[in-house]
């Protein structure tokens, strides 16, 4: 079928919004005609780093939309449901056995390499091989072909606007507090970076009832919006010491943290304001190599783990993450901005300055 999509054809070329063919969905994969999608930092990153050998690709991460048609081995999702897509898993590996799907051993295969496992591309161009299949989706489109692993139905009591970011982002924040570090209720939190992924961790810690919650930005304005979805502090790293203040705050140290950074200085830093035995997950993607302080982590007895979409099955946790939105415990329209598909130029280059938390591309 012909549909609309944006196509990345380097990390230096803008998008070029154009028509293209997709195919019908084989037995295994599910058609979605997508309402809208989310602007991940993910994006941006793969966007500048993407292979050339496998470009153009279709990129986009964070679709939600409308089930069309399922291919005949589909039997959880069915043609009119409202759908969330996240990233694939094999389900059968050990890591996805026990519950780990992030780090399924054929994450990448599945994900990653701008085709279906078997080699066979989903779009193309002109007659010319398109790339795509990227998170089981590539979702900066019209439609997108996905698999029951990453199709997660929501119901149509939620904006599928507002439910878009819930397949990456929000997933890999929420997640991080709610599945990994499950923090109680006497804690202590501190979230470096109050981007999309770090206040959607600020708002579970809150609906969680956590008591102590320092968000760390240098940005007035998202340092405001983390109070106001529940942080207790908000510091200004330009400002002050943060490991002294975070210690101050917290009595002697954060109980847990969380970096979304991915930069070494703030992860040092977030590893100083650890009290002894606690813990720091690493949510940032694709840290440069730099000198941990693991003096400070082996005094105190400290764990550093890194954290994969937030330790996430998207099945399961997603309509989690949903309820919480109905509730009320989880704004997440105070993260989001809406713009227009062919509007993506401007969405990328809101999302890289921080003007914008969390864009997402509305379709229809």
């Amino acid at each position: 079928m012909k549909i609309q999509a944006a196509i990345s054809a380097s990390a230096e070329s803008p998008f070029e919004i154009a028509q293209v063919e997709l195919d019908d969905p084989r037995r295994d994969e599910v058609l979605v005609q997508l309402h809208a999608v989310g602007v991940c930092h993910s994006d941006l990153k793969m966007k500048a780093v993407w292979p050339e050998a496998i470009s153009p690709i279709v990129l986009g991460h964070e679709g939600a939309g409308v089930v069309v048609a399922v291919g005949d081995e589909v039997t959880g999702v069915r043609p009119g449901d409202h759908v969330v897509l996240s990233y694939r898993s094999c389900g059968s590996c050990p890591e996805c056995a026990g519950g780990h799907r992030p780090y399924c051993r054929d994450f990448r295969t599945l994900n990653g390499i701008g085709t279906r496992p078997d080699g066979s591309p989903t779009m193309r161009r002109n007659g010319s091989r398109l790339y795509g299949s990227f998170f089981g989706q590539s979702s900066f489109a019209s439609h997108a072909l996905a698999y029951e692993s990453n199709v997660v139905v929501v119901g149509d009591a939620i904006d599928l606007a507002v439910a878009a970011p819930l397949g990456c982002g929000v997933q890999t924040g929420a997640g991080t507090v709610l599945n990994v570090l499950a923090p109680p209720p006497e804690s202590s939190l501190a979230v470096f970076g109050a981007g999309g992924v770090g206040l959607s961790a600020v708002m579970a810690a809150f609906a969680s009832g956590v008591g102590t919650i320092v968000a760390v930005d240098p940005v007035a304005e998202r340092r405001g919006l983390a109070e106001d979805l529940g942080a207790t502090t908000a510091l200004d790293p330009g400002a002050c010491d943060v490991v002294d203040a975070i210690r101050a705050v917290t009595g002697g140290g954060a109980t847990h943290a969380i970096d979304t950074t991915a930069k070494g200085a703030v992860i040092n830093q977030a590893i100083g304001a650890l009290a002894p035995l606690g813990t720091l997950a690493l949510v940032g993607l694709r840290p440069a190599e730099f000198a941990m302080d693991i003096q400070s982590v082996m005094s105190g007895g400290k764990t550093v783990r890194g954290v994969i979409e937030g330790d996430a099955a998207p099945r399961e946790f997603i309509p989690r993450l949903v309820e919480l939105h109905l509730q009320g415990r989880l704004p997440l329209g105070k993260l989001i901005r809406r713009y227009d598909f062919e509007d993506i130029e401007i969405a990328f280059a809101d999302a890289a300055s921080g003007r914008t938390i969390k864009p997402v591309l509305c379709l229809t």
